[in-house]
């Protein structure tokens, strides 16, 4: 009996493998998940008391009868397919502790605090110029405005603006670097 078994389920996968897989191909699912519908499909379908009763009842006589197999077959097939569909769907993806992300977002946490010293290193060294010097540097360099609107609103030549800027940059740089 089990050999008659073994041998109708054979006869099913070979003769509507394919069928079974379009039905799970209009469910949504793509032509990989297809297959793995219809291999869990013939799995549940193992299972099943109801699945030797269609063995032992099968007409053998002319071939394999395997419609009422088929039959429920594809709607195991169904099922499956709308199983996978609906996990698919709500499946949440898992970030793994090694991920690529955390090490980015790591190294952009370990920039940020690099770049918050390096400014309050350049704050410590702005103030530690003379306050002329300070104001140049200031207007030019963090207000942008050019050497003649510096010259203008601090009563000075641009000749002199450019002077102090040059002996702050040098004074700024020498503080840095120590």
């Amino acid at each position: 009996m089990a050999d008659d078994f073994t041998g109708w389920v054979s006869e099913l996968a070979r003769h509507h493998a394919r069928d079974l897989a379009a039905v799970a191909r209009r469910e949504g699912l793509s032509s990989e998940d297809a297959l793995d519908a219809v291999q869990e499909a013939f799995h549940t379908f193992l299972g099943l008391p109801q699945a030797r009763e269609l063995a032992a009842g099968a007409d053998t006589s002319d071939g394999a009868d395997t419609s009422d197999g088929r039959r429920l077959l594809a709607a195991l097939v169904r099922n499956a397919a709308r199983n996978m569909r609906r996990r698919a769907f709500r499946a949440r993806p898992h970030d793994a502790l090694d991920d690529d992300r955390t090490a980015t977002a790591a190294r952009r946490v370990d920039d940020l605090l690099a770049e918050a010293e390096d400014h309050i290193q350049l704050t410590g060294c702005l103030y530690k110029l003379g306050d002329l010097q300070r104001r140049v540097v200031t207007l030019r360099m963090l207000e942008e405005l050019s050497g003649a609107e510096v010259a203008a609103s601090l009563g000075l030549t641009a000749g002199h603006v450019a002077v102090l800027l040059h002996r702050a940059k040098n004074d700024l740089l020498r503080c840095l670097c120590a």
